[in-house]
Protein backbone atom coordinates (compact mmCIF):
# COMPACT_ATOMS: atom_id res chain seq x y z
CA UNK A 1 0.00 0.00 0.00
CA UNK A 2 2.77 2.22 0.62
CA UNK A 3 4.54 2.01 -2.30
CA UNK A 4 1.02 2.54 -4.47
CA UNK A 5 0.82 5.85 -2.45
CA UNK A 6 3.95 6.58 -3.61
CA UNK A 7 4.03 6.10 -7.25
CA UNK A 8 0.50 8.12 -6.96
CA UNK A 9 1.38 10.60 -5.22
CA UNK A 10 3.08 12.42 -7.97
CA UNK A 11 0.19 11.75 -10.38
CA UNK A 12 -2.39 12.92 -7.70
CA UNK A 13 -0.33 16.14 -6.97
CA UNK A 14 -0.83 17.03 -10.61
CA UNK A 15 -4.68 15.98 -10.81
CA UNK A 16 -4.93 18.03 -8.07
CA UNK A 17 -3.15 21.26 -9.36
CA UNK A 18 -5.59 20.77 -12.51
CA UNK A 19 -8.47 21.06 -10.02
CA UNK A 20 -7.90 23.85 -8.42
CA UNK A 21 -6.11 25.69 -11.38
CA UNK A 22 -8.48 24.72 -13.89
CA UNK A 23 -6.71 23.85 -16.43
CA UNK A 24 -2.83 23.74 -15.79
CA UNK A 25 -0.06 24.80 -18.36
CA UNK A 26 2.71 22.01 -19.15
CA UNK A 27 5.38 24.31 -17.66
CA UNK A 28 3.14 23.89 -14.60
CA UNK A 29 3.08 20.19 -14.88
CA UNK A 30 6.46 20.11 -15.31
CA UNK A 31 7.09 22.06 -12.64
CA UNK A 32 4.99 20.21 -9.90
CA UNK A 33 6.94 17.18 -11.36
CA UNK A 34 10.29 18.99 -10.60
CA UNK A 35 9.23 19.38 -6.92
CA UNK A 36 8.18 16.23 -6.54
CA UNK A 37 11.52 15.04 -7.79
CA UNK A 38 13.51 17.23 -5.71
CA UNK A 39 11.02 16.13 -2.68
CA UNK A 40 11.97 12.32 -3.09
CA UNK A 41 15.75 13.30 -3.13
CA UNK A 42 15.38 15.36 0.37
CA UNK A 43 13.50 12.70 1.70
CA UNK A 44 15.90 10.00 0.37
CA UNK A 45 18.70 12.01 2.16
CA UNK A 46 17.12 12.00 5.41
CA UNK A 47 16.80 9.07 5.63
CA UNK A 48 20.52 8.00 5.25
CA UNK A 49 21.15 10.53 7.78
CA UNK A 50 18.55 9.04 10.07
CA UNK A 51 20.66 5.59 9.81
CA UNK A 52 23.67 7.24 10.08
CA UNK A 53 22.99 9.15 12.98
CA UNK A 54 21.45 6.07 14.42
CA UNK A 55 24.79 3.95 13.74
CA UNK A 56 26.78 7.18 15.46
CA UNK A 57 24.41 6.80 18.67
CA UNK A 58 24.59 2.92 18.96
CA UNK A 59 28.22 3.36 18.63
CA UNK A 60 28.25 6.11 21.47
CA UNK A 61 25.97 4.07 23.82
CA UNK A 62 28.41 1.07 23.11
CA UNK A 63 31.46 3.38 24.40
CA UNK A 64 29.91 4.72 26.96
CA UNK A 65 28.93 1.15 28.11
CA UNK A 66 32.44 -0.04 27.79
CA UNK A 67 33.58 3.11 29.88
CA UNK A 68 31.47 2.47 32.50
CA UNK A 69 32.34 -1.62 32.77
CA UNK A 70 36.05 0.25 32.92
CA UNK A 71 35.85 2.39 35.25
CA UNK A 72 33.58 -0.40 38.09
CA UNK A 73 36.85 -2.83 37.32
CA UNK A 74 39.23 0.29 37.74
CA UNK A 75 36.90 1.44 40.92
CA UNK A 76 37.19 -2.41 42.42
CA UNK A 77 40.86 -2.56 41.97
CA UNK A 78 41.10 0.50 43.99
CA UNK A 79 39.44 -0.94 47.08
CA UNK A 80 41.08 -4.06 46.71
CA UNK A 81 44.62 -2.14 47.00
CA UNK A 82 42.95 -0.10 50.21
CA UNK A 83 42.07 -3.28 52.08
CA UNK A 84 45.68 -4.19 50.97
CA UNK A 85 46.94 -1.82 51.87
CA UNK A 86 44.63 -1.54 55.44
CA UNK A 87 45.74 -4.83 56.43
CA UNK A 88 49.29 -4.21 55.76
CA UNK A 89 49.33 -1.03 58.29
CA UNK A 90 47.45 -3.03 60.74
CA UNK A 91 49.88 -6.35 60.74
CA UNK A 92 52.19 -3.38 61.20
CA UNK A 93 50.96 -1.81 64.12
CA UNK A 94 50.41 -5.49 65.65
CA UNK A 95 54.45 -5.94 65.00
CA UNK A 96 55.38 -2.54 66.39
CA UNK A 97 53.15 -2.57 69.72
CA UNK A 98 54.69 -6.22 70.04
CA UNK A 99 58.02 -4.72 69.96
CA UNK A 100 57.41 -2.16 72.58
CA UNK A 101 56.09 -4.44 75.02
CA UNK A 102 59.45 -6.33 74.73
Amino acid sequence: MRTAFRKTMPIMLVAGALVVGGCASSGDVDRLQSDVGALRTDIQKLREETRATRAESIKAQEMALQASNNAAASSREAQNAARAATAAAEKSERMFQKTLRK
